[in-house]
């Protein structure tokens, strides 16, 4: 790592994640010098590790992925990180509006026909909207002003009969999205699962999204990227400051000034809007940061000797409605020991938990776990919570999420550039959009932008934010 106060570069790049990650490495791949410039003491962002000891380690943020998951599976194969299938054996545990329900597969039957039959319906019916929502640009859907002038509550008290089916369906979108229905645009559930390879995917394990997870953890694969950049990556450079001049960008912070032909800013969209910027970003971009908050989590994790369910014909799956977390799974290493729980503390749970002491947060959850999967798990060896709300360079997990009429008044707005800025962040991404590989897919075309803008001979008024090409 390099200490100069004083930065030279053809590129800047504004956050060590998977994103910023992405466009350095194909930046410096195709000749152009570039610096990295992370906030935290680590790489990764929105991936973060845990270490076990015997040189094991769990993940505290990101960590599944799933056939459809080209991207980052591409790119841990790259850096030599490998992927196992997770642990799905076994009876799962949900408890819903307080009644405890033992099944396999997607949904309990013994919830009854007719509310297996709504639940079932309505998940077609949103499969099948999202195939008309284009994740290229959601706001050029054909029905997209109606499904983004309502959320997605009201659009399941239209179309949802049953109360239990309602419930669960809930459970499941404040998993998946962290945030609670009445706060997501309609568009955006559809885009989101669209972008993601629909939305039963992102509700399954085997045949879905959680498939597979990396041996080492997720956090594995943004270190090893960092590993081949070294001497680009600055950590515990926090930008303050990106200030556009007619051929050249410079961006300041506590202790350096970094200068550059480009800068891409890779960090979630509600904390690029709070970076000041010299000339004044366009009303348009920032009113889309103003309105994009990131989703509500905190990730728990208890570790025991042996992962006991197994034994008792359980997938430590343990999904609930109403209590303090909305799903945990077996997050146990590839040779499953130890044990590990991770409860999913997300949307409405997060909210209310936040408040708590760490210690009541602890209480709770194993209390929880030990309602689903009997006493020992309420007596772990080692709990850790990564509060992704508290953390001051991410406030909030998995990604942002578009309220009522975000994209269809803005959404063109997350992908142009800005004069010498560009825009990346898995939020930006079209693949995958709000995952590991949304992330990625966004830092490949930030750096297409920048490899095309400069092939081009293009210079910028930096002012109105227009490209001439010359």
């Amino acid at each position: 790592m390099t200490d100069e106060p004083r930065l030279e570069a053809d590129a800047i790049v504004v956050g060590a994640g998977l994103a910023g990650l992405t466009a350095a490495r194909e930046l410096t791949e195709a000749g152009w010098t570039v610096r990295l410039l992370e906030a935290r003491d680590r790489v990764g962002g929105r991936l973060k590790g845990y270490a076990l000891g015997d040189g094991k380690a769990v993940d505290l943020g990101g960590e599944y992925f799933g056939d459809k998951s080209t991207a980052i599976a591409e790119t841990a194969r790259s850096v030599g990180v490998e992927g196992f299938r997770t642990y799905d054996d076994g009876r799962r545990i949900t408890f819903i509006n307080g009644r405890r329900y033992e099944y396999t597969g997607l949904f309990p039957l013994r919830m009854g026909p007719v509310t297996l039959a709504d639940f079932g319906q309505a998940v077609l019916k949103i499969e099948r909207l999202a195939r008309t929502v284009p994740p290229e640009a959601p706001w050029n859907a054909r029905q997209a002003v109606r499904f983004d002038s309502q959320t997605f509550w009201s659009w399941c008290r239209r179309n949802v009969a049953t109360a239990t089916a309602r419930a669960f369906l809930t459970m499941a979108i404040e998993a998946a999205y962290c945030a609670v229905p009445a706060d997501l645009s309609l568009l955006h559930v559809l885009y989101y699962a669209n972008a993601s390879g629909g939305f039963r995917y992102l509700l399954e394990i085997s045949g879905g999204i959680q498939r597979y997870r990396f041996d080492g953890g997720a956090h594995s694969i943004p270190a090893r990227l960092a590993a081949r950049l070294d001497d680009e990556v600055r950590l515990g450079a926090a930008v303050r400051r990106i200030e556009q001049r007619a051929d050249s960008v410079v961006v300041t912070g506590p202790g350096f000034q970094a200068r550059a032909r480009w800068v891409v800013v890779a960090v979630p969209l509600t904390l690029a809007g709070r970076i000041a910027y010299e000339p004044a970003l366009p009303g348009y971009r920032d009113q889309l940061t103003q309105r994009m908050p990131a989703g509500a989590a905190i990730k728990c994790l208890a570790v025991y000797d042996e992962p006991f369910w197994r034994a008792e014909g359980l997938s430590g799956q343990v999904t609930t409605n109403d209590g303090p977390f909305r799903v945990a799974f077996d997050t146990s290493p590839v040779d499953g020991s130890p044990g590990v729980l991770s409860a999913f503390v997300t949307g409405s749970a997060a909210r209310k938990l936040t408040r708590l002491p760490p210690a009541e947060r602890r209480t709770a959850v194993l209390a929880a776990l030990a309602r689903g999967l009997g006493p020992r798990a309420g007596r772990p060896v080692d709990f850790v919570e990564q509060n992704w709300l508290d953390e001051e360079f991410t406030r909030g997990c998995y990604h942002g999420f578009a309220p009522p009429g975000v994209y269809t008044a803005y959404g063109p707005a997350l992908r142009a550039p800005i004069g010498r800025i560009h825009w990346a962040g898995t939020e930006t991404g079209v693949h995958q959009m709000g995952s590991m590989g949304g992330a990625i897919d966004s830092g490949r075309r930030a750096a297409r932008e920048l490899l095309a803008r400069d092939a081009g001979g293009s210079t910028v008024d930096p002012v109105a934010g227009a490209v001439r090409h010359g």
